[in-house]
């Protein structure tokens, strides 16, 4: 019953077939089939079933009923070659075929004896000769499939068979008939009717089930011949657009097929529109199929579709989702997640092993990566494709790999969002590449770019977080490899991660703590902020609330101990730190966690932090060094952490009552003692309370302490506490720090030290600084040193007040500093050899030690007073200390000391010789080289710049009224503050990369000062400079109106009759360092993170605001109006290095939109007004000098950077402007441009050389396929920049200075170099087109290469080193330029006008040089002239081409006689 239910099935299907397949075959198979069943069996079937059977047993075949295997007798070979003669002897043949194969289709009939004919027959081991056949041979239906007259016939019956099995499963042995069925048909040796096969196979394909369908396709490639692959493929392409169930075996069968690359094309593209829709996973076999068909040609196409198509990021849920799934479906969540991670893996798999093999994928990952633009558009798979580069190293992707991350990193467009969505959507994934993963976090790491550093860092962080145990102890292992690398950035960055690890997962950490301990060992490498960093951590590891790390406790207090001990200054500095950080860390104050109260700090913990605090207190007492730091690190302490209140008070009070015992008095005391001065109160701003004030004791303590210091020289015994004035103002910080931190912020208890007096002496002595002893000035100078320092921390305590009182009292100590710095300048003048007291005590090595090998005062002196006497305006020494071209000069002096005298003309020097002397005496030295002397000034003492600016002629017109109801800076004292910030900003917000230090050079020079503004972040540091943007603002535009007015009351002249001299330098120093601090806070970097964007905003608003009032506007509105608000400071310039601070400032500005090009125009403009400038300082004179000069260089590259045509400005300097200069009498410059002239000649021709050859460079290669127009326009941009070449070189006959002649050496070989790569192909392809044009191309550069050529001789002659550097490569390219024409005419044809000859050796003049070889044999001459040895050729330039021409070949004999003759080298 079951078996006529299935055929009655079978046969419905068959007929259907049949409607659209209407073949002999197929209708005689079908009548077989319906007549032949058992019941009604007739004679003719018996016939046939005994023909069948008959040829098969006479072949060697017995066939078997049941269960048993059919046996075989012959070799499989044999057996075929058997029944195809039987078949063809027949007298009935070709009739025997049909009877034949009816036979087989009877015995079919049954199903076991069909699934014999489907499996191996058995060899007949019962005869003798049994052993001669193989142990395997084939099935039967297989055999007479290989025989061709019984292919076709046998075929059909196979596939006709097949429908009655299609809805069978696997039997009970597992074995799918189907299966069997198609895998009769796999590999034969030939197919009789492929075509037909490949038609029948796709109708079965039709309306088989799914499983059938996949078996038929996958094996469609073993099956069909390669005639029909590419028909098949085009079916099989349909079909895959219409059923997604068959996308794998479709691809598996299309991957296997020999197509043509159109086909494939086709087929790869209708794959690629189907991708969205395939199911994931079906996608990794989608994947490898779109990249192992691709070909070099369409590979960045194919990979760029690929990756804009393939979103992983669909792969997996979001974490929301992921979490509620787990609550309630944790084991289908679970089932499903690590589907979608395995297919990702095979994706990513896929990818892994077509970048291994293909060269062309991996390079077409990297360009696709590479040509993304914006930051959204990139994806998951983008990181996931570079490590997948980057661990393979297949062809070099490593390096390539490293380069797109940091590129990508660097402009901001892969950020570290991105990063944390990988690791954390595929931390399966991302495991496997963790080798990659930490190779690229360290090569990050170690990157000289401070750009690329946080997302390296950023990298280790999440592998800690996200991975395994294992990766967690290697990037701490790798952390710790940083740290001890001794590189400064690698190692602030591998600190900071480290404490951003222990705040974030504190007991995974501690499991690593021995790691980090180890750093202990290589501390010597380790700055003082860095070891500040180092203990933090291990103190939050060993002493932290959980106290996971415990274990390293005692190790930690051994460390310190021994530290602490120690009579080297340096590991006692370690100690001290490491001390206070653990009393930080184990007097920590730890707030209530719920609704517990505040936990008192447990009485044994507080008496271990008090021990800590004596031990470290008695260890430092002897040095006064050492109690300083120990101050200062405790104030730093209580400013940046909370402590429990009672280690708190205990603090506070021990301060409070050791500083009024060492350093206060009262003023009703007589104050008694010899000093080598006599004692006064100075600078008491509570006068009304003078009998029942205070004062600081600051003179008797500076006696006592050098009288303690000859002592302790003398003796050998340890001291014992000294009370030091060194101690005095990182005292006075702690105690401040103390009282904020217990009043809340409020000073009033300690509020008198801001206008108490100090015990000083009278500073009318330091006008007598020359009749005093060596002693007695070192006495006075550091006297002053303390003062100062003493007035900058008390500006640093009461700055924030806002009281109006107690804003007065700022400023006048304020002014009291600006007005102390010139008496300290002009006492320093006359003490050689001093070294100040120390000020930053956490420096690495002495700084008095360092300042003694760097600031050599006696060559200092001697310069001053010798031949390097440098002309000084005359003003006030306060103006010296703060003019800002000091810093500059004090580089050019390698940071020595100079005495600067005023020198005056012969015959003024009898009329003012008494005034003379007095202003010798009165010349300072510049505090430049003294800065690390002085006390840190907070970030907040900026915020005084808010006041307004008093300037005199306020004072004159409100009679001095203001100043009591407003408080008001001076000029002096904004450039005083102006300084300040610009140091502050420029260390913190310059990106400078990161190198190793110097071998021979100390490390801290660039940190001594910044200690406190160190423990702040750029970000914190970049929105302190927002907040005080309109203040800044203010000020500038109080400058601007400055200058307006004195332009307009003295006509339009800054030198004035009445112009203050003095007041003028400093408002135009307070110009400059405005500009200065606006141009260094719009360049930090941090403004382009996606993050800083508001703040950015924030900061244009404030500088459009001042134009157009508050509105919201859009970034490029904001840049815009800020750049017009800029622009019009540009009429009041004071000097050009304060037009170049402007320039520079607008073209930082520019860059903050998306369009800087709009700006060009503008920013170049006014550069070239300024350039149009006449420059006179205050006192009439010309600006001139080094400083000048190099304003003037940068200036000049702005304006040509940001001009339209660099050549065409280029032309118009050479052409116009300088010979202007020519005709011009000697001192005088330009009419049209009053900068240049005779002493910035070389300025300006250097800038034109090097912008010349940068923009040829930028001229586009030219090719073969370009068309006429844009040939004829790369020409004429070719022919502009060769002329301009040639006007510059030939300049060199006039200005035939060495720094010219190296100038023109250089840039002329470069320019060179840059023809043969870009113009040489040009006129490779223009030389027919435009003849006329290459010649007089040509001919106008032979003048200039024969003009480097003579430079060679010149040179040569001279034996200049600086000169000669530069004449072999020089030679090359000139001889390479000989070969290159010869080339271009050969390959148009015209050899025949190429001749060479030998160029004479001349002078820049052109005179001809006689050598010694010229002077000898003029048959040795003509030798070498017929010879045309390579190096005579590189001395030829001109007669290559140009001798084309009628005209040239006419002139041959002046060519003779001018080029050939000998070379001598």
């Amino acid at each position: 019953m079951m078996r006529k239910k299935r055929r009655s099935c079978v046969e419905t299907v068959v007929e259907g077939a049949n409607t659209t397949t209407t073949t002999n075959s197929t209708t005689k198979a079908k009548k077989s089939r319906t007549t032949g069943r058992p019941p009604k069996e007739s004679v003719s079937d018996d016939t046939n079933q005994s023909v069948f059977t008959k040829f098969l047993r006479e072949a060697g075949v017995t066939v078997k009923r049941g269960a048993t295997s059919n046996e075989i007798a012959v070799d499989q070979v044999v057996f075929q070659k058997r029944i195809e003669q039987q078949l063809r002897k027949n007298p009935n043949y070709p009739g025997i075929i049909q009877e034949f194969i009816t036979g087989l289709e009877s015995h079919i009939e049954d199903p076991e004896n069909f699934r014999n004919c489907l499996l191996p027959c058995v060899p007949q081991l019962s005869d003798g000769d049994g052993s001669s056949v193989s142990s395997f041979q084939e099935s039967l239906l297989r055999m007479l499939l290989g025989i061709e007259i019984l292919q076709t016939s046998t075929i059909n019956t196979l596939l006709e068979k097949l429908p009655e099995f299609m809805l069978d499963g696997a039997g009970d042995a597992g074995i799918s008939v189907p299966r069997i069925i198609i895998n009769q048909l796999k590999w034969l040796d030939r197919v009789v009717d492929s075509k037909e096969l490949a038609a029948k196979l796709m109708e079965l394909v039709s309306v088989a089930p799914v499983d059938v369908q996949r078996d038929i396709i996958t094996s469609l490639p073993e099956i069909l011949e390669d005639s029909q692959h590419n028909d098949i493929a085009r079916e099989l392409n349909s079909l895959l657009q219409t059923n997604t169930q068959l996308t794998v075996p479709i691809l598996d069968a299309l991957s296997s097929l020999n197509l043509s690359s159109s086909l494939l094309t086709e087929v790869r593209g209708a794959v690629m529109t189907t991708l969205a829709a395939v199911q994931l996973e079906d996608l990794p076999v989608v994947v490898k199929f779109i990249l192992h068909s691709v070909s070099v040609l369409d590979a960045y196409e194919v990979v760029n579709n690929l990756r804009k198509k393939l979103e992983l990021e669909q792969c997996v849920l979001p974490p929301a989702l992921q979490l509620s799934q787990s609550r309630t479906r944790s084991d289908g969540a679970a089932a499903a997640a690590s589907t979608a991670g395995s297919s990702v893996a095979l994706i990513l798999d896929g990818i892994k092993s077509a970048v291994r093999f293909q060269k062309t994928i991996s390079e077409a990952w990297l360009k696709a990566i590479d040509s993304v633009d914006e930051s959204e558009n990139h994806k998951v798979i983008d990181l996931l494709v570079l490590f997948i580069l980057h661990s393979t190293n297949a062809n070099q992707s490593r390096r390539g790999a490293e380069r797109v991350l940091k590129s990508k990193v660097r402009t901001g467009l892969i950020q570290e969002a991105l990063l944390q969505k990988t690791f954390r959507d595929h931390s399966q994934v991302m495991r496997g590449y963790f080798p990659s993963i930490l190779a690229v976090a360290q090569c990050l790491l170690r990157s000289p770019d401070p750009c690329v550093v946080p997302f390296g860092g950023h990298m280790y962080q999440l592998s800690f977080i996200e991975f395994d145990s294992y990766c967690q102890q290697e990037v701490v292992g790798s952390l710790v490899t940083h740290v001890c690398s001794g590189v400064g950035g690698e190692v602030d960055m591998a600190l900071e991660l480290l404490c951003g690890l222990v705040t974030e997962k504190p007991s995974e950490m501690a499991l690593y703590a021995v790691f980090v301990k180890g750093i202990l060992d290589y501390m010597d490498n380790l700055t003082p902020q860095q070891i500040r960093r180092l203990f933090h951590l291990l103190s939050r590891l060993a002493f932290g609330q959980q106290q996971q790390g415990a274990h390293i406790q005692d190790d930690m207090h051994i460390v310190i101990r021994k530290q602490l001990s120690s009579m080297v200054p340096k590991y006692k500095r370690i100690g001290i730190i490491g001390a206070v950080m653990i009393v930080g860390s184990m007097g920590a104050f730890q707030p209530k966690v719920k609704e517990v109260k505040d936990q008192p700090l447990p009485q044994e913990t507080f008496r271990q932090v008090t021990a800590l605090l004596e031990l470290v207190r008695s260890s430092s007492d002897s040095s006064p060094e050492a109690a300083a730091l120990y101050y200062d690190e405790l104030a730093n302490l209580i400013l940046s952490s909370t402590l429990d209140p009672q280690v708190q008070e205990n603090i506070a009070k021990s301060v409070l009552d050791d500083f009024q015992d060492d350093f206060v008095v009262d003023l009703g005391k007589e104050i008694t003692g010899s000093f080598p001065f006599p004692a006064r109160l100075m600078y008491n701003l509570d006068e009304e309370e003078s009998q029942e004030g205070i004062a600081i004791n600051l003179l008797p303590l500076l006696a006592k302490d050098i009288q303690n210091n000859r002592e302790q020289l003398s003796q050998t015994k340890r001291a014992n506490k000294r009370v030091s004035p060194l101690c005095l103002s990182p005292f006075f910080r702690l105690l401040r720090l103390c009282e904020e931190k217990q009043h809340h912020g409020d000073l009033e208890e300690i509020d008198a030290l801001l206008g108490c007096p100090l015990v000083i002496t009278g500073l009318d002595v330091v006008e007598k600084i020359n009749s005093l002893s060596k002693a007695e000035r070192e006495f006075l100078c550091n006297l002053l040193f303390f003062t100062i320092n003493w007035f900058r921390e008390v500006i640093n305590a009461f700055c924030r007040l806002k009281e109006t009182e107690m804003k007065m009292k700022v400023m006048t100590r304020l002014q009291n500093i600006t007005y102390l710095q010139t008496l300290l300048e002009r006492a320093l003048a006359g003490t050689s050899g001093y070294v100040p007291p120390v000020a930053n005590f956490d420096g690495e090595t002495s700084d008095a030690a360092t300042f003694a090998s760097t600031a050599p005062v006696n060559k200092a002196k001697k310069d001053g007073t010798g031949k390097k006497k440098r002309k000084a305006p005359s003003k006030s020494s306060s103006e010296n200390s703060s003019l800002l071209e000091e810093p500059t000069e004090a580089n050019e002096t390698q940071q020595a000391i100079v005495l600067v005298l005023k020198e005056q003309p012969e015959k003024e020097k009898e009329k003012e010789k008494e005034k003379e002397k007095e202003k010798e005496t009165w010349q300072g030295v510049s505090l430049v080289s003294y800065r690390q002397f002085f006390r840190e000034l907070d970030m907040e003492v900026l915020s005084v710049l808010q006041c307004g600016l008093l300037s005199r002629s306020l004072l004159d017109s409100e009679l001095q009224t203001k100043v009591q109801e407003e408080v008001l800076l001076g000029p002096a004292e904004l450039v005083f503050l102006l300084e300040d910030m610009l140091r502050k900003v420029e260390f913190s917000l310059t990106s400078a990369p990161v190198k190793r230090a110097p071998f021979f050079k100390t490390r801290t020079d660039k940190s001594v000062g910044f200690s406190h503004l160190q423990q702040r972040s750029a970000k914190d540091i970049a929105a302190c400079c927002v907040e005080l943007l309109p203040a800044l603002c203010s000020h500038l535009e109080n400058c601007h109106n400055h200058f307006q007015t004195l332009l307009s009351e003295n006509n339009g002249v800054v030198d004035g009759p009445a112009t203050d001299v003095q007041e003028q330098q400093l408002m135009s120093s307070c110009y400059q360092l405005l500009l200065q601090v606006l141009n260094t806070t719009f360049s930090w970097s941090g403004f382009s993170l996606p993050g800083q964007r508001g703040l950015l905003k924030k900061a244009l608003g404030v500088l459009a605001e001042r134009l157009k009032g508050r509105s919201e506007l859009t970034l490029e509105q904001l840049v815009k109006h800020s750049f017009e608000y800029l622009l019009n400071f540009g009429s009041t310039m004071p000097s050009l290095s304060t037009a170049l601070c402007l320039s520079q400032l607008l073209s930082t500005v520019s860059e903050k939109g998306g369009n800087p090009a709009a700006y060009r125009e503008q920013t170049a403009s006014l550069a070239k007004r300024f350039l149009s400038q006449d420059w006179v300082t205050a006192s009439g004179e010309k600006e001139r000098g080094n400083k000048f000069n190099e304003a003037l260089h940068t200036l000049l590259r702005i304006y040509l950077d940001n001009v339209d045509d660099v050549l065409k400005a280029v032309e118009e300097i050479a052409g116009e402007r300088i010979p202007e200069l020519l005709n011009a009498p000697k001192n005088e410059s330009s009419p049209t441009w009053p900068t240049l002239n005779r002493q910035t000649f070389l300025v300006f021709y250097k800038v034109m050389m090097a912008e010349l050859e940068k923009a040829v460079r930028k001229i586009p290669a030219s090719k073969i396929s370009d068309n006429a127009e844009a040939q004829s326009e790369k020409l004429l941009t070719w022919n502009l920049a060769v002329r301009d070449f040639h006007v510059l070189v030939n300049l060199v006959k006039v200005f035939d200075s060495r720094p010219v002649l190296n100038v023109c050496l250089k840039y002329g070989r470069l320019f060179l170099e840059s023809f043969l790569k870009l113009g040489m192909p040009l006129l490779d392809y223009s030389f027919k087109r435009h003849k006329e044009d290459v010649q007089s191309l040509l001919k106008t550069f032979q003048l200039s290469t024969r003009q480097l050529h003579h430079m060679c001789g010149y040179s040569k002659i001279h034996q200049d080193t600086s000169l000669t550097n530069h004449v072999p490569a020089l030679k090359k390219s000139l001889e390479l330029f000989v070969y290159r024409v010869k080339a271009t005419l050969t390959l148009n044809n015209c050899q025949e006008a190429f001749w060479i000859g030998n160029l004479k050796n001349r002078n820049l003049k052109g005179e001809e040089i006689l050598s010694q070889r010229s002077q000898g044999s003029d048959e040795e001459e003509g030798e070498e002239e017929r010879s045309l040895l390579p190096q005579e050729k590189s001395e030829d330039e001109g007669q290559e081409s140009d001798s084309e021409e009628p005209k040239m070949i006419n002139g041959e004999g002046n060519v003779a006689e001018e080029d050939i003759t000998d070379d001598s080298e």
